[in-house]
């Protein structure tokens, strides 16, 4: 099967879908300022979420460590209760002494820490009722926004259920190879050969380069990797 008509066509209507999705982003000042705020929303959320993990195991890990401390600050306390002798009683004496200041270094950054998650709880909640209030805002006038342009949400719909059935039509390592082109180099996945050289990169192509592609029909550029094919008029 030749699939250089299908692959041009599938570059058209990316081509096309581009156009249109830029429009279709194009928002009036008032939807500008709500998206661009939902996305800083978003990445502030995204911070915060990460920041609250690692204090929360971290804090497990020094919770785990204070209940061992106080356990042995406990066994201190009990062998002091039970020393009967003034060099026991004083040994006990100094045994407490240190497991209370190793309970106090390990209980201390924990509480700070456990403020920390408690603010950081607090702006998750704050930025999650931000985000819910002015989503519902954004999208409201989004909607207005999309009825006024309604041509170009139709065409949109076109083009995706057009991109759907060429691209059943292609083996998937070919369309995977596509699909990766286009998002690499601007959208130019498949050029000609013009004068001898690459029309994506400008490269010339060697003699034996452009023989196996008029035999083949399409080959990759070997520089860029684009799907180089030879116009009719060059043939």
């Amino acid at each position: 099967m030749d699939t250089l008509p299908i692959l041009m066509e599938l570059q058209g209507l990316h081509e096309n879908l581009r156009v249109i999705q830029r429009d279709l982003t194009a928002f009036p000042p008032d939807m500008a300022t709500m998206d661009a705020e939902l996305k800083t929303i978003a990445k502030r959320q995204e911070s915060v979420a990460k920041n609250l993990a690692d204090a929360k195991t971290k804090a497990e890990t020094l919770d785990g460590q204070v209940k061992l401390a106080q356990r042995l600050e406990g066994h201190a306390k009990a062998a002091l209760k039970q020393s009967t002798h003034k060099v026991q009683y004083t040994a006990a004496i100094r045994e407490l002494d240190e497991r209370e200041r190793q309970t106090a270094s390990v209980a201390r950054p924990l509480k700070e820490l456990t403020a920390r998650i408690a603010l950081l709880e607090k702006e998750a909640e704050e930025l999650e009722a931000r985000q819910t209030q002015l989503q519902a805002q954004f999208d409201e006038l989004h909607q207005i926004f999309l009825s006024e342009h309604e041509n170009q949400v139709a065409a949109q719909g076109i083009h995706k259920t057009r991109c759907a059935e060429l691209e059943a039509k292609l083996e998937p390592a070919a369309l995977s190879r596509f699909n990766k082109l286009i998002a690499q180099r601007q959208g130019r996945a498949v050029v000609p050969v013009d004068n001898g050289n690459c029309g994506g990169c400008r490269t010339k192509l060697r003699a034996p380069l452009l023989s196996q592609l008029r035999a083949q029909g399409t080959i990759p550029c070997e520089f860029c990797q684009r799907i180089l094919f030879i116009p009719p008029k060059q043939d």
